[in-house]
Parts: structure tokens; C-alpha cells; sequence
């Protein structure tokens, strides 16, 4: 123990001696760290992102989405369409479905007074504010009987008052234009928050769907039917069951394939975390690049460290110093470059991932795992890249070594 000190003592007072190289030397560890860290966190928080993206979808619902169709077993390039009697069939035909929600979506020019946005259209029924679990703040959302009257009312998702630089209160009875069709806002939602993907649920602007049927897409078919179950049903009774009702309504015969696709939260989520995964691994794998180089330019400053201090290692030899010593002392310092280059990274690579952010909006997270792996490679890249430079120290003649002008 009391050789371990020594050498550590030995090892800071070389460090402090010459401190802008060694802060050079570090510079690499510094930024490799960083990298992993920020890198690691921006993965974390993509993949907590779809998470809640998926939470904030509300109720566990299936979902049918449209399909390809199928001639003498080729897959056409045609869309089958989902339209309004699916959906109707759909609630009619089966007391396992609790709830049904029919939606239209398009991205379109919105017009208020002088200003002009390109946002989500939805068309839908109201029980997309449970199902959806959304909140009215201001007003109130459309009715059936607003549906079924054709009323051109719209309730505008939290963002959308800010995207036309008007108060929320004061757009409620107010008229805006949606392809140039006069609508008057009636509600504006809560604020749900950005879900980290594609699109900004606060960003929609919905409208009755039989509206939006008529009146601005002019057709009935439907992006997607999401579904709510009986909650005692299982997941794959419901999907069974929304599966035969489907088939029966597009006269599809047995032994042929779906023309729809039936998708649930768990499918959903899967696969976005994979990608997130895969992305995160793809960061982490570049910034750890940056921890090699970093531990090669420890190599190359303890290689002319050593070169430097041949006469010092000579003389210690002399005085009866081990090769193990002389190992050990080198070991020592590069490990401690390393370490306080990899403390130095966490801290900046933590700093970054609060910078990504706060000024690029991104959902971050710095799990204590990413900055123990981060902490402990770099460790690691002390070890590895000094321990050339140590066996060549402690490998020194110390004849020669004495010798060395």
C-alpha cells in the first residue's frame, strides 16, 4: 500500500509539472466522454419520448389501418380504402368494442386575419378527447349532432393559437379559413405537450368528421379506426374479433389475405424503440471513436513522458526501484488522466445534453448507467493505451538509462 501511494504522489507531482500538457493530453478523453454522454442521452430520451408517445395515445386501443389489395396472390399497388361503414360496422356488430374512433387527416393551409399556417387537419367524432385523453381549456368540443349537421366548427390543438400569434380565449367564436372554407373555432385544447416524434399533438386542428367528409377532403375514406375493447377482453380475443367483422364487410373469402392491418400500442412501441435503440448505439459508437483517439494521444505523451524521465527512471532503478514499481508509477499516471479526463466529460457531456435540450427542444436523458460505462472506458482506455509506455519504462536499462544525456 504505502509503494501505491508513493507512486501515486510520484504520479501528481508529474501531472502538476507539466499541467498544459497534461490538459492537452486529456483534451481527447474530455471530449469522447462528452460525446458518449450527450450522444447516449439524446438516444435515452428519444427512446422516453415514444414511450410516452404512446402512453399520451390514451385508453389501450387496436387500430386498423388501411391495406394493400391482392390479385390471384400479387400484392397491388391500390390502397384499400377504410371508410365510415367499417367503422359503423364495427361498433354495430360487436358488444366486445367499447368504443370506436373514425379519423380523416390531412396537412393543409389554415388562414387567420393576416397570418397563414400549414398544420394537421383531423377529422373526427368527439370521443376523441377520451379516447385521445385530451382536455378542452377554452370553449367546447363539437357533438354528434354537430357532425351529423355538417357544422363547420373546429377545435384547435394548444400550439395553434401561438402558431397564428393570437390568445387562445380570444380565437374562441372567431372565423378561420381551412382551404379557403370559413370555420368557426368553437374550443382549443389543453396542452399535451411534444411527444418527441414526428409530430406535435398540440399542432392538430380537428373538425366534425362527417364535415370533413364533405366539405373539405371530399371522401369518406378514413386514415385509421382506433378501437377500445371490453377491458376484460384480451389483446389478441379483440383482434380477432375486429378481424372477422372486417373481413366480412370487404367480402374477403377464405384463404385470402387481410387488405387491413391491425395494429396495438405494444406493436407500435416496439418498433420505434428498436429504432431508438439502434440510433443510440449508432451515437455511442462514433463518440467512443473519440475516446480512442483520445487514449492514443495518452500513449504518444506517456511514450515522450517516458523518454523525458529516462535519466529520473535510471536513478530510481539504481536506488533499488523494481520494474513493477517502474510499471506501476506510469500505470498510475496515464489511469489518472484518463479518470480525470473522464470526470471532466461526464460533467460537459451532462452540460450538453441540458444545452440539446433546452435550445434544440430534444428530450434528453443521462442515465447513471451511460455515465458509469462512460466513466469506467475511460478508465479502461488509461490502462490500455499506458501500459506500452510503462513496460517500456520499466523495461529501461538502468545502465543506459543513466547514460541518457
Amino acid at each position: 500500500m504505502h509503494g501505491v501511494t508513493d507512486s501515486l504522489v510520484i504520479a501528481l507531482e508529474s501531472i502538476w509539472a507539466n499541467a498544459l500538457r497534461a490538459s492537452l493530453t486529456i483534451l481527447g478523453i474530455v471530449i469522447g466522454v462528452a460525446a458518449v454522454i450527450a450522444m447516449v442521452a439524446v438516444g435515452n430520451g428519444a427512446q422516453r419520448a415514444v414511450e410516452e408517445q404512446i402512453a399520451a395515445l390514451g385508453a389501450e386501443l387496436l387500430t386498423v389501418y388501411p391495406g394493400q389489395s391482392y390479385r390471384h396472390g400479387v400484392a397491388s399497388t391500390d390502397r384499400i380504402a377504410l371508410t365510415s361503414r367499417d367503422a359503423t360496422a364495427l361498433a354495430r356488430e360487436s358488444d366486445l368494442i367499447v368504443d370506436v374512433l373514425p379519423e380523416l387527416q390531412s396537412s393543409l393551409q389554415v388562414k387567420f386575419a393576416n397570418q397563414n399556417i400549414n398544420t394537421s387537419v383531423v377529422g373526427t367524432t368527439p370521443n376523441f378527447l377520451p379516447l385521445r385523453d385530451f382536455e378542452v381549456e377554452h370553449g367546447r368540443m363539437f357533438t354528434q349532432g354537430d357532425g351529423r349537421a355538417r357544422h363547420r366548427y373546429a377545435v384547435l390543438g394548444a400550439e395553434i393559437p401561438r402558431l397564428l400569434e393570437t390568445d387562445a380565449p380570444a380565437l374562441v367564436g372567431e372565423t378561420l379559413y381551412i382551404r379557403g372554407i370559413p370555420f368557426e373555432v368553437i374550443g382549443v385544447l389543453a396542452e399535451k405537450g411534444s411527444d418527441g416524434g414526428w409530430q406535435n399533438p398540440d399542432e392538430q386542428l380537428l373538425i366534425p368528421l362527417e364535415t370533413a367528409q364533405l366539405r373539405v377532403f371530399g371522401t369518406d375514406r378514413l386514415r385509421s379506426i382506433s378501437l377500445r375493447m371490453a377491458p376484460s377482453l384480451a389483446e389478441q380475443q379483440g383482434m380477432v374479433e375486429i378481424e372477422r367483422i372486417l373481413r366480412r364487410e370487404h367480402g374477403i373469402l377464405p384463404g385470402q389475405e387481410n387488405d387491413f392491418r391491425i395494429r396495438n400500442r405494444q406493436d407500435i412501441l416496439s418498433t420505434q424503440q428498436e429504432t431508438s435503440r439502434v440510433f443510440a448505439y449508432l451515437l455511442a459508437s462514433i463518440a467512443a471513436i473519440s475516446l480512442i483517439v483520445g487514449g492514443i494521444g495518452i500513449m504518444n505523451i506517456m511514450l515522450v513522458s517516458v523518454t523525458e524521465r529516462t535519466r529520473e527512471i535510471g536513478i530510481r532503478k539504481a536506488l533499488g526501484a523494481t520494474r513493477f514499481a517502474i510499471l506501476r508509477q506510469f500505470l498510475i499516471e496515464a489511469l489518472l488522466l484518463c479518470l480525470a479526463g473522464g470526470a471532466l466529460g461526464i460533467l460537459f457531456g451532462w452540460a450538453g445534453a441540458e444545452a440539446i435540450s433546452h435550445f434544440a427542444g430534444w428530450s434528453t436523458w443521462v442515465s447513471p448507467e451511460a455515465v458509469l460505462v462512460a466513466f469506467t472506458f475511460a478508465g479502461a482506455v488509461g490502462l490500455v493505451f499506458g501500459i506500452w509506455p510503462a513496460r517500456r519504462a520499466a523495461n529501461l536499462n538502468p545502465v543506459d538509462a543513466l547514460r541518457y544525456e
